[in-house]
């Protein structure tokens, strides 16, 4: 199955919360954390002709990696959560929900 976006996110917990309200496939990507710029053109050598949707977490090592994103690959699409839930696997359903839909992701009813 070939897919048209590609999700990147930090770490496995945030990849299974995001996958649970997805209602579309989608190939989602872990960084596992902070990744140098040749681990990140490695890890993405091969989705580059895809839409990227950057999803990080709201702390340092996420905001890093986002850095690291906005210089290497500038027109990746950056989604955020609200600082006050800090990352992607303590985001409430809904909000993430509404965070992947406003980006014009299909996602699940139960969870808007």
């Amino acid at each position: 199955m070939e897919f048209e976006k590609v999700l990147i996110v930090e770490g496995k917990s945030d990849r299974i919360r995001v996958s649970r309200i997805l209602a579309e496939p989608i190939e989602i990507i872990c960084t596992h954390g902070t990744i140098s710029p040749y681990h990140l053109e490695e890890l993405l050598a091969s989705y580059e002709q895809h839409e990227m949707y950057v999803f990080m977490d709201a702390d340092e090592d996420g905001e890093k990696t986002r850095a690291l994103f906005k210089r290497e690959y500038p027109l990746a699409i950056h989604l955020y959560t609200e600082k006050v839930y800090k990352e992607v696997e303590t985001t409430p359903y809904n909000v993430l929900a509404a965070v992947l839909q406003a980006a014009h992701f299909e996602v699940r009813a139960e969870f808007l």
